[in-house]
């Protein structure tokens, strides 16, 4: 080999966690590292689905309505099945859970081999899709409970956040990005379309602790809370010292951008919605999950996100989410 001509050096998501796994979980088993290999299967096969969007027959609704009484679009189909395929191949997930289905789906037996509890939003801001913004896939990871009984799947599954053993997402834009957790950190990889692998893009990020930048969908005012309300007022005022608002309208864009950028990302309760909109298992968690692990923090105005018990499938919940000091904030005026 020429010595003047040096190989392509680059980590792939798959390099970077057997890595880590070597060198902080010697006992790992590799078994995560199988598991992720089925969602990056996955969402490159989504990205590209979104990519060619416009040229093939994806865009549009299906005239159907989902679980959360949302009208289903093409794309939705296609990228819950995809996931759903793709995982259904490996042979350590027992339960896929999916935003857009009924009920989980149960693959097999949950026990020592089918341990893994996939949680999932296969294309999060799909309303967005025809207008070509920004949308995503967030995805969540359990494992099973001991001593639970045989059959009862819903133990298994209704789990406080903390007890999330990874969580992720991806961003299908201008580069399709995915940023993952296993509880060391928070680690980001851009799909390199050349050779169809996601690169490591930047690891162990840090959220800055503070940003004047706030995204909520500001339509909601009048309904929402009164220290809401007073929050958002202040922003405006010259103590604030110039906030900016940014809302794309998809959840995991608006959470990627802050949790870049430092900043917060409100879905507060309305009158319309007094529990909250957005979905527990498999958006608020793993968000919050990420946020944490990033050094923000992310709350329902009454606790952390991650302490919260779930007690159904499809549960909804306020979110505040982002640099810990523009939380903390928000909750001194929610509060008070």
């Amino acid at each position: 080999m020429n010595a003047s001509i040096k190989p392509i050096a680059f980590n792939t998501i798959q390099q970077h966690v057997l890595e880590r796994q070597r060198r902080l979980h010697p006992e790992a088993t590799g078994e995560f590292n199988w598991l992720l290999g089925g969602i990056t299967l996955a969402t490159k096969v989504i990205s590209d689905q979104v990519r060619r969007a416009g040229l093939v027959d994806v865009l549009g609704t299906t005239g159907e309505t989902n679980v959360q009484g949302e009208v289903v679009q093409k794309l939705d189909v296609i990228a819950n099945e995809t996931i759903a395929a793709s995982l259904g191949y490996r042979d350590n997930v027992g339960i896929m859970v999916s935003e857009e289905d009924d009920e989980p789906r149960i693959l097999k037996e949950l026990d020592a081999k089918a341990k893994y509890i996939v949680l999932f939003d296969p294309l999060d801001g799909s309303s967005n899709i025809d207008v070509n913004v920004s949308i995503g896939t967030i995805f969540s990871v359990l494992q099973r409970r001991e001593g639970i009984e045989a059959g009862r799947v819903m133990d298994h599954i209704l789990q406080p956040g903390y007890q999330q053993v990874a969580a992720g997402y991806v961003i299908y834009s201008s580069s399709t990005v995915m940023a993952y957790t296993t509880g060391d950190g928070v680690h980001m990889f851009t799909l390199d379309p050349a050779i169809g692998v996601y690169r490591l893009h930047r690891e162990n990020i840090t959220m800055p602790p503070m940003g004047r930048t706030y995204s909520v969908n500001e339509a909601y005012f009048a309904q929402f809370p009164k220290g809401i309300r007073e929050y958002l007022k202040w922003t405006k005022t010259e103590e604030a010292g110039g906030y900016g608002q940014r809302y794309i309208g998809s959840l995991v864009a608006d959470f990627h951008r802050t949790l870049l950028k430092g900043g917060v990302f409100l879905y507060p309760p309305t009158r319309k919605a007094p529990k909250g909109k957005l979905r527990l298992l498999y958006e608020a968690n793993p968000l919050a999950f990420i946020a944490e692990q990033a050094g923000g923090a992310a709350t329902d105005g009454t606790q952390r996100i991650l302490d919260k018990i779930p007690a159904a499938l499809h549960e909804r919940t306020p979110l505040v989410i982002g640099s810990k000091a523009e939380v903390d904030r928000v909750l001194s005026f929610w509060q008070s």
